[in-house]
């Protein structure tokens, strides 16, 4: 119903829309720029998000033909080059930007853009106000029919794709401003300038792909670093991604911007990378652990900001490492850090980590249901955990619900097992000294 009515709406815009005076040579190159663009859209730096370089003719035209003419050219999507595309979804894209480009026009005409011709003295002054203002209604009714389809699909929930909105509206008002150039430089050029701006959107999409490839090449050595921490106990395995996970829902909760949320995911996933510099038999071992080796276990925070240091990307996200295993109360290490001291990436991580590993089954006990796990979070809170943190992650579980793993097949080559689990806050190591256990 949804795609019928914004489908049905488009098509009586141009039906009841005047064309007298429309120059339909214009409108025709505009039309085959607008097909050549949209056959390549770029990828944007948001996963599983492109935006359409046609966004530049659409604009180009709203300038050029007003409101009748850029609701026709988007008329033209339904003919895209993007052959994997359904015909439904051709004519629900084609309507989009059929109402995008009228309401834009629209709105570029009661600010009184239309009435400074391209060409004129000092045009851009005049008019980048009204079109500024129309590329941003062009991007939010897009925005706002996609995210119908989206969440009336069940594909995103109106909070996820709110959340995406921000980077996406940039990425998209950036291919916008390519439409004021064409229009600038239609009067001297004419068809011409279509084919000049071409080479400048490509390179711009040939930008966005090296940033989202660069995006996934990070995303691809994180997991490779938490699989090699992750080997040295099966039990652990998944630990990482649910950490990183936790860690994101509490950061949405708090209000992170986007980019710290990014940063936090890193973070969640390389927590305990410096597990790699600990022997694996300290990490394995099945009873009481020396003071050395307990030391040993509390230094891992510190070797995994000597391994992830020179990752620039990181940033923030080398303090949620290094102090993860901080509490509230100062009685925790490498530091000894209390309250406010712990940076806040560290805050966060904390909680996730302990959240999962007592949801999670060990060698040593099965394990805790989430109402338990919840009620020590509580329990802990203030003295271990920050109240703030919890708080946030609780309302973050409610909302979004939690997958525990399930139980855990040891190999056939397992030797041994971690019986211990420096995570879990209701399960403290043991420690010897000359001899007796505590």
């Amino acid at each position: 119903m949804f795609v019928c009515g914004v489908v049905a709406l488009a098509a009586g815009i141009v039906v009841t829309a005047p064309f007298t005076g429309l120059d339909w040579a214009t409108l025709a190159v505009l039309v085959v720029l607008f097909l050549v663009c949209d056959s390549a859209p770029a990828q944007l730096t948001v996963e599983r998000a492109r935006v359409s370089l046609g966004f530049a003719a659409s604009l180009a035209s709203v300038v050029m033909l007003g409101p009748a003419g850029a609701a026709l050219l988007g008329l033209s999507a339904v003919v895209t080059g993007q052959r994997m595309f359904a015909p439904v979804k051709r004519m629900f894209n084609a309507a989009q930007f059929a109402l995008g480009g009228f309401a834009a026009g629209v709105v570029f005409d009661l600010l009184g853009g239309s009435r400074f011709p391209p060409g004129g003295p000092a045009w851009v002054e005049h008019v980048i106000g009204p079109f500024v203002a129309a590329a941003i209604t062009f991007v939010l009714v897009n925005l706002a029919l996609t995210t119908g389809i989206l969440v009336l699909a069940r594909q995103a929930t109106l909070r996820a794709m709110l959340r995406e909105s921000g980077r996406l509206v940039f990425g998209c008002l950036g291919y916008s401003m390519f439409g004021l150039l064409i229009a600038g430089l239609w009067p001297g050029i004419r068809a011409f300038a279509a084919v000049l701006v071409l080479l400048p959107l490509f390179i711009a999409r040939w930008a966005l792909e090296q940033a989202h490839d660069q995006q996934r090449a990070h995303a691809a050595t994180l997991a490779a670093l938490c699989q090699a921490v992750e080997t040295k106990d099966y039990y652990t395995r998944g630990h990482s991604e649910r950490v990183s996970r936790g860690s994101v829902m509490i950061a949405q909760q708090i209000g992170m911007r986007p980019a710290r949320v990014e940063a936090i995911r890193y973070a969640g996933m390389l927590h305990d990378v410096g597990k790699l510099g600990v022997p694996t038999t300290v990490l394995q071992k099945d009873g009481p652990m020396t003071e050395h080796e307990l030391a040993a276990i509390q230094l891992h925070p510190m070797r995994g900001l000597e391994i992830v240091r020179e990752i620039g990307f990181l940033d923030e996200a080398l303090a949620g490492i290094m102090h993860h295993h901080e509490k509230m109360n100062g009685r925790g290490y490498p530091m000894g850090l209390a309250g406010d001291e712990i940076p806040e990436f560290a805050r966060v991580i904390s909680v996730a980590d302990a959240f999962d590993a007592m949801t999670s089954n060990r060698s040593y006990r099965a394990a805790r249901s989430i109402e338990e796990a919840v009620a020590e979070l509580r329990r802990s809170s203030g003295d271990h955990f920050d109240p703030v943190i919890v708080d946030a992650f609780l309302l973050a579980l409610e909302r979004e619900g939690w997958d525990p793993p399930g139980p855990v097949a040891p190999p056939e080559d397992a030797a041994q097992t971690t019986a211990q689990d420096h995570d879990d806050p209701t399960a403290p190591i043991r420690v010897t000294r000359d001899g007796a256990a505590r």
